[in-house]
């Protein structure tokens, strides 16, 4: 099987997966909050399906999606939020038919455009179909962490995870230039532990900056789902030791990410 079809295949894997958390969830579940801060069960949801919308446009009609990056420029700190209050205050049941229909209807325009190599818009860098998917896999897959943080289960890795690791070390150089630093100008190895106890990696294996660790760990890394100490990743050299402290497999500005767990507040009284 070739990646293309792969990636296809994973994603929607990736949503069902996440469909099964939320599916039999009670309407008042769905305001449960989640790690990221004001944002409920609901805003992740709400969020997924606004951007699996924001991809059908950029496919199916750049000029629109043209507007839709000009808004995000003119309001870079409210524009993902707004998107999914607006989302959130939808009923449970309206909100998850509208990311099922979504997510569908991306399926079956991202897997009609995979033969013709074309490029589409998008918040960051132009992508292809099977770079459009990837990049959704790993924000349903971040996003489905933080849902089932917030109910309480405990989600083993998969192999599906290789996607996500492989957009953030090719975002490598977006992160730096995100934080207005000078890219690198030499490749790193990076050498991650896969959840079937194989080794993924990346890069020339003389490089001199190295990154290694658990691939669960570098993903929940450059998603900024946890904090560099609290993960088993680990830098050799002082241009990757900075890596692992912006890293970002996401278009746009850079986020807050998430505190070390010592310094998150606990639980209210």
């Amino acid at each position: 099987m070739s990646e293309t079809p792969a990636v296809f295949d994973d994603l929607r894997d990736e949503s069902l997966q996440l469909d099964a958390l939320v599916a039999a969830l009670p309407p008042e579940r769905w305001g449960t909050p989640t790690p990221a801060p004001r944002w409920t069960v609901a805003h992740q949801i709400a969020h997924l399906a606004w951007t699996d919308r924001a991809a059908l446009l950029a496919m199916g009609d750049p000029d629109a999606f043209a507007g839709e990056v000009a808004k995000a420029l003119a309001a870079p700190e409210s524009f993902v939020d707004d998107g999914a209050d607006e989302g959130a205050a939808q009923e449970p049941a309206v909100l998850l038919a509208r990311w099922r229909e979504g997510r569908e209807e991306l399926q079956k325009v991202l897997r009609a455009a995979a033969a013709s190599k074309a490029k589409f818009p998008w918040y960051g860098p132009p992508m292809s179909a099977a770079s459009m998917a990837t990049g959704r896999l790993m924000e349903t897959w971040a996003h489905g962490e933080d849902v089932a943080e917030a109910l309480g289960v405990a989600r083993p890795p998969t192999g599906r995870l290789r996607h996500v690791a492989r957009i953030g070390v090719r975002a490598r150089d977006f992160a730096y230039a995100a934080h207005g630093l000078p890219v690198p100008g030499e490749e790193f190895r990076v050498e991650l532990g896969a959840p079937d106890g194989s080794l993924w990696s990346y890069g020339p294996e003389d490089a001199a900056q190295r990154v290694t660790g658990p691939a669960l760990d570098f993903c929940l890394l450059v998603t900024q789902r946890a904090h560099r100490d609290d993960l088993a990743v680990r830098a050799e050299g002082p241009d990757a030791d900075r890596w692992l402290g912006i890293a970002q497999a996401f278009a746009g500005p850079p986020g807050q990410g998430r505190p070390p767990k010592g310094a998150r507040p606990g639980p209210a009284a």
